[in-house]
């Protein structure tokens, strides 16, 4: 405890803001077993979100419907993810005996960095999202990622709480209680195109908690039997997915204390993960965020966009490695593209073009480009939106002067 939160202040001496990471690197070579022992001190247990893709957006769901229930919950950003940066969460908030006043962890994690702590936790409870192609440099294909989410579903001692829907998922046979949740029959034949579910499961879901209609951020979600009105973050099915997956998981830990009342006011308070359909003003203008991660996140991501907007910017950056992963997707939708940006600027543009979007400019500076689609004038249609990649995200909000 006592090197690692000197590591942090030097950090932070040498960049403020920065090397949040740092701590965590240099703990776990110099303690192995801190990550592990901190995990396994919580009175209530460790919680466990993992998946390809909505593991931000439903952990902060889990997070809120347990903290609105009374319970003190320890969660990590959606950025600290990987073991450095859980273990740099953890002595943000651990006592110098490296104990964390809560009474339950619930903490997002990367599906490989998650695979290769397994060993080093226990579980009472996982939560798995979805299996997607995402990340090909890091994971080449799915059955590499559900490899990865067998060996965390294998740490957890009470139940797996799992997207019913994905065939990857439901082949896993973990030694804990599955409980199911995922969408009805009406609503994923009506989803968007990227939903992506590599098979269907309904037969699954009938007495599980499931998404029974979605337009736009309405949702309603059956849960006990009972068709709870949702408001979601943003607007798409995948965001009322990951709510089902929330409230399957807050009514798994909480039992008979599970009030669905409470459950949904905590949902309807909460405002959206940075990036994911979140709203800002910046320099006096409104801009909406919305983060792409993969092909299907791409797709759901563009059909939810609103017809004819006037002012969109496009940005992919370093963490795209093949930017014709991104090809299958139509992105027709977005129209006319004032500004494509990042170090991918040019293959993103061919893209567009290929699909029928007009494309203004390219300009690869980020900065240059952010600065110049925010001095446009107001839009004649919609808002300014920008539809970014996650290093495109942290450089935005970092230029821009964001928290997070």
């Amino acid at each position: 405890m006592l090197l690692g939160r000197g590591v942090r202040l030097a950090a932070r001496l040498r960049k403020a803001g920065g090397g949040s990471a740092v701590p965590g690197l240099v703990v776990n070579r110099v303690a192995p077993g801190f990550l592990g022992d901190v995990l396994s001190s919580f009175p209530e247990g460790l919680v466990v979100v993992s998946g390809s893709a909505g593991k931000s957006t439903t952990t902060k769901m889990l997070v809120a419907i347990l903290a609105a229930h009374g319970k003190r919950v320890f969660t990590n950003p959606s950025t600290a993810n990987i073991t450095q940066g859980l273990t740099s969460a953890l002595l943000e908030r651990a006592s110098i005996t490296g104990r964390i006043d809560a009474d339950l962890a619930v903490l997002e994690m990367d599906e490989g960095h998650g695979a290769r702590l397994a060993e080093r936790f226990r579980a009472r409870l996982v939560l798995l999202t979805n299996v997607m192609t995402d990340q090909i440099d890091r994971f080449h294909d799915a059955q590499q990622v559900q490899a990865m989410l067998a060996r965390i579903a294998a740490r957890a001692s009470d139940a797996v709480v799992l997207n019913g829907d994905d065939a990857l998922l439901t082949a896993l046979a973990p030694k804990a209680a599955v409980v199911p949740f995922g969408v009805s029959v009406d609503v994923l034949a009506a989803a968007p195109r990227g939903l992506g579910y590599a098979a269907t499961a309904p037969e699954r879901l009938e007495t599980g908690t499931r998404v029974v209609d979605v337009r736009g951020r309405q949702a309603r979600i059956e849960v006990r039997g009972e068709a709870l009105a949702v408001r979601l973050p943003a607007k798409g099915v995948h965001y009322a997915v990951d709510a089902a997956g929330a409230l399957a998981a807050a009514e798994q830990l909480l039992g008979t204390a599970f009030d669905a009342r409470t459950a949904v006011a905590a949902l309807d308070a909460m405002s959206p993960v940075f990036g994911r359909g979140e709203v800002v003003t910046v320099r006096g203008r409104q801009v909406e965020f919305v983060l792409v991660q993969n092909t299907a996140s791409l797709q759901l991501n563009v059909d939810e966009l609103d017809e004819g907007l006037d002012q969109v910017l496009v940005a992919m950056g370093s963490d795209v490695r093949d930017p014709s992963y991104f090809w299958p997707a139509d992105t027709a939708r977005i129209g006319r593209a004032r500004i494509v940006s990042g170090s991918k600027a040019d293959e993103v543009a061919l893209q567009l073009l290929y699909q029928g979007v007009a494309v203004d400019r390219i300009e690869p500076d980020l900065g240059r480009a952010l600065d110049d689609f925010l001095a446009l004038p107001e839009p004649d249609r919609g808002i300014k939106t920008i539809v970014f990649t996650a290093d495109s995200m942290r450089r935005t909000r970092s230029h821009l002067g964001l928290a997070g």
